[in-house]
């Protein structure tokens, strides 16, 4: 195992999680693929173009960003090896050759010093540890002026997915399904906060905007309330009940499910998202010194 800090992180995207995700890489990128080019276009990829894909899982944005730079490459990193052996396999079989994976924690991983001229994520900057750390760790990693683009959640109640979970408040033990700025998914929901951990971080020109995309969940109510109770946040909720409750919960789930259903059946879930770029200064030495955050709970929603 690399260099790790984000160590309980790292145990949940070795353990059920990542198994999860690997297994479900699919339905999972039918969720958050509507997203993909946005981001990918706000990179600024060209053809010879050096590409860090953060936090990658199974590797869809690396390697659409390796077929965007087809003289150049796409390094996906992630903590989870399940998921990265997914990743290798898809690019393996899609015959993606200038694309390449490695397992490690981005705020301590030994980049070489201006490797990349993009950085981008899909969903994957939220956990980090100390986010100013991982951040300056990545600016480093970037060529003076290069591009760091990543989309995140933003705030919970824009996000249907939320609402679907806290119908279930009364049946299961359904806690705050995220707060902007507390450890989370919704910990960068802030634009504020995102503007100053980048800025600290020795970023410049950032921009924040907001992008809407509506995800295929599951093909009907019943399958879309199966797939997000095996979550591993849904799974955690059953853990602490009984038979009785877990059957009341999938009723409850896919009731409030079927609203969602389009005429083919799709459940359709809205995901509200900011769109993040930034620029590496071109004067940067070290990125700021700052106080290590608290360390994210291991039962999130990754996306």
């Amino acid at each position: 195992m690399p260099d790790i800090v984000n160590t309980e992180q790292a145990q949940a995207w070795n353990g059920f999680e990542g198994t999860h995700w690997a297994r479900n890489q699919d339905r999972w990128n039918a969720v958050n693929e509507g997203f993909d080019e946005p981001l990918l276009n706000a990179a600024g990829i060209t053809g010879d173009h050096r590409v860090l894909d953060l936090g990658c899982g199974s590797g869809q944005t690396t390697r659409l960003a390796a077929l965007r730079a087809p003289r150049g490459n796409a390094l996906g990193l992630d903590l989870s090896g399940p998921m990265l052996a997914e990743a290798r396999a898809s690019a393996e079989r899609e015959g993606i050759g200038n694309v390449s994976f490695a397992q490690g924690d981005a705020q301590v991983h030994p980049f070489a010093a201006g490797a990349f001229d993009s950085a981008i994520s899909r969903y994957g900057v939220m956990f980090f540890a100390d986010p100013v750390a991982a951040f300056g760790n990545v600016g480093r990693a970037l060529r003076p002026g290069g591009r760091l683009s990543f989309v995140c959640p933003a705030d919970p109640g824009l996000n249907d997915w939320v609402a679907a979970m806290a119908s279930l408040r009364g049946t299961l033990p359904v806690g705050d399904l995220g707060q902007p700025g507390l450890p989370g998914m919704f910990s960068l929901a802030s634009p504020d906060r995102i503007r100053a951990i980048l800025t600290t971080a020795g970023y410049t020109d950032i921009t924040v905007d907001r992008v809407q995309r509506y995800g295929a969940w599951g093909s009907g109510a019943e399958d879309t309330a199966g797939f997000l109770l095996g979550t591993g946040p849904g799974r955690h909720l059953l853990q602490q009940t009984d038979t009785a409750a877990r059957a009341r919960a999938h009723r409850t789930l896919a009731d409030h499910l079927r609203a969602h259903e389009a005429a083919d059946g799709t459940v359709r879930l809205r995901s509200t998202s900011w769109l993040v770029t930034a620029d590496r200064r071109s004067d940067l030495q070290s990125p700021a010194d700052a106080a290590t955050t608290p360390r994210w709970s291991s039962v999130s929603f990754r996306r």
